[in-house]
This record gives C-alpha cells, structure tokens and sequence, in this order.
C-alpha cells in the first residue's frame, strides 16, 4: 500500500519533518492493522465490500496524482539513466524473488499467484517516505515511483502473465484495462487537477493522505474478509512468503544500487523502491480477476501491513549509519514527506 507523498517542497525545518513521517509511518499500519483484524473478525461484514476495490484504489491513486507537479516529471529527464536503473530494478527484482519463494515454499496455485502479482505491481509510494527518513535520495525515489506506476498497465500484466500464467490463467488483457482505469487515468485526473487548481490543493493537502488512509483501509478489511478462511489455513505461510520477499527486495534494492555505484543516499531511495509495493493495487487485481480464489489476495493484504513496518525498520537502522563526508552535508531532497502535518 502507499501514502502520499507531499505536494509541495516542505518549507519545515528537518526536525518537524521527521516528526510528521514518523507520525505517519507509525499511525498508517496501525490503521491497516485494525482493518485487517476487522476484516478477519467479521468477513461477513467487508467481504461484500470487495466489489468497490477499484473505485477505492482509484480514490488512492486520484490523492497520488493531485500531489505531482511538473518539476516531478521534469526530474526523470534530468536523470533518465540512474531512473531507468531504479525501474529495471524494481520490475526485475521484486518479480522474480516473488517467483523463487512461491516455487520454493511450494505454494498452492492461489497463494502463489498473490506473491508474484506482488512482485509485479508498482512501487508504493510510502517508499518516498521510508526514503525521506533513511535520509535517501528522496528526489531518486519520487522519480522512480512515477515511472513505475505510469508503466504499470504494461509491465504488471506481461510479468504477471509470464510467472504466474503456469499456476492459473491470467487474464492480461483485463488487467492492462483495469489498470489504466484504476491506476492510470486517476493519476492523470489528479495531475491535471493539480495544474488548475493548485493553490487550493496546496491548502487543503492534508486532507488527501488520510481520505487515501481511508480507502486503503477498507481495501483491506475487504480483502482480509473475503480469504479469511485461507488465512486461518495458510496465514503463517503467507506471513512467512511475504517477510522474505520484502526482505530480499529491500537488501537486493540495495546491493543493486551498490553495483551500479550509485551514492549512498540514492542507494537507500533503492532499497525502498525495490522493496516496496503498491500492494493495495495486487490486491485490487487479485480480487477483481481471481475472484473465485480469494487466497490470491491474501499475500497483497499481509504485504500492506508488513512492509511498512519493515521499511520504517531499516530506514531508522539506515538513518543511523553516517554517509561519506562528501554527502553528509548535502541538503536532503524533500518532496516526498507524507502530509502528516
């Protein structure tokens, strides 16, 4: 799942930006904790909910979009090597890790489905965050975010296809529609509000992380209602499945920015751009067109929760180790902090 990241540069000192992310790192997976459990409980309640994933996911991707501003386009030109890196990293890593640990821990068609559509989806942008905190390149990771998610209707079906195809039919063609029409066409909508309205975006943009909060968590609650039963079967082995595959996303994110001799801070905007996902759109795509496996979305669900609380983890361990005395002093780049002003 993703926050918002923030829409303007902050002009906060750093200690008040530090409490605001920490803020929002800290109240996000409580929040989508609750929602699961809620779910869980009584599925009779948020199963039925399942049909309004897409609008929901649609909700999250409009507050994305209104946050976008043209410097954040124009930054990919100016770095349009070390984001092609970040992006091949991402949608080569996370893929096939996703692959490995569905073979490995021998999965069930369902469940393994759920791991790679992970894998395959998107980075999320409370990676932006977990950047901004691990004291990153944060400019790097908004960057890579981006392209991610506007080449998603692409590469999420194809990859999906390609490592998933074998466990159940994958429906490439719809996803690619869904998608453009969940992920894509809101973004744009957000960014076009964006351009006309900005001022007033600018003063009400602290309302937009908590309405994507919202919907995030009922996507959740829904989810978790719907593959309750498969939880209560397979729970320890999803948990299991998506703590490696977050893990070897983060630490191969980072190594992979170490081989390609990027500097520290952008090597630690990687880590959380590989490792993070917009799993609220897995499971957005899961419930849509695996319908009659809910266990398909059961790894997307756990994977909400978990990443954020890992991320928060090795952004605090990352925050901790100095940088080389020629980056220490450079000022971070800001635009990405959550609006939890």
């Amino acid at each position: 799942m993703s926050l918002p990241k923030q829409s303007s540069t902050s002009r906060l000192p750093r200690t008040q930006q530090d409490r605001n992310a920490r803020i929002a790192v800290t109240v996000f997976p409580l929040i989508v904790i609750a929602a699961g459990a809620a779910g869980f409980f009584l599925p009779g309640t948020f199963a039925p909910m399942t049909s309004s994933v897409n609008y929901l996911l649609g909700v999250v991707m409009f507050c994305m979009g209104v946050t976008l501003t043209p410097p954040d386009f124009a930054r990919i030109a100016r770095r349009p090597w070390a984001t092609l890196l970040g992006l091949v990293a991402h949608y080569v890593i996370m893929p096939l890790a996703g692959w490995t640990i569905a073979h490995v821990l021998g999965l069930s068609p369902a469940l393994a489905v759920g791991v790679i559509l992970v894998g395959c989806a998107p980075s999320g942008t409370s990676s932006n965050v977990m950047a901004y905190l691990a004291k990153g390149d944060v400019a790097f990771s908004v960057s890579v975010s981006i392209l991610s998610t506007l080449l998603a209707p692409i590469l999420t079906p194809l990859l999906t296809l390609w490592l998933a195809g074998h466990y159940l039919h994958v429906p490439a063609g719809s996803m690619f529609t869904d998608i453009v029409k969940t992920v894509l066409l809101p973004v744009v909508v957000g960014v076009i509000v964006r351009l006309a309205i900005g001022r007033w975006i600018d003063r009400t943009a602290t309302v937009f992380p908590w309405i994507s909060v919202a919907a995030v968590a009922v996507i959740v609650a829904a989810v978790m209602g719907a593959s309750s039963d498969a939880f209560r079967a397979s729970g320890l082995l999803v948990l299991l499945a998506v703590v490696l595959h977050n893990g070897f996303g983060l630490l191969l994110g980072y190594l992979a920015g170490k081989a390609a001799r990027l500097d520290h801070r952008a090597r630690r905007a990687l880590t959380f751009e590989v490792g993070m996902q917009n799993s609220g759109l897995a499971a957005t795509l899961a419930a849509a067109h695996f319908a009659t496996m809910p266990a398909a979305a059961l790894p997307p669900a756990v994977f909400s929760v978990w990443h954020n609380i890992s991320g928060a983890l090795t952004a605090s361990v990352l925050a901790r180790q100095p940088l080389p005395a020629d980056e220490a002093g450079s000022p971070v780049t800001d635009r990405s902090l959550a609006n939890a002003e």
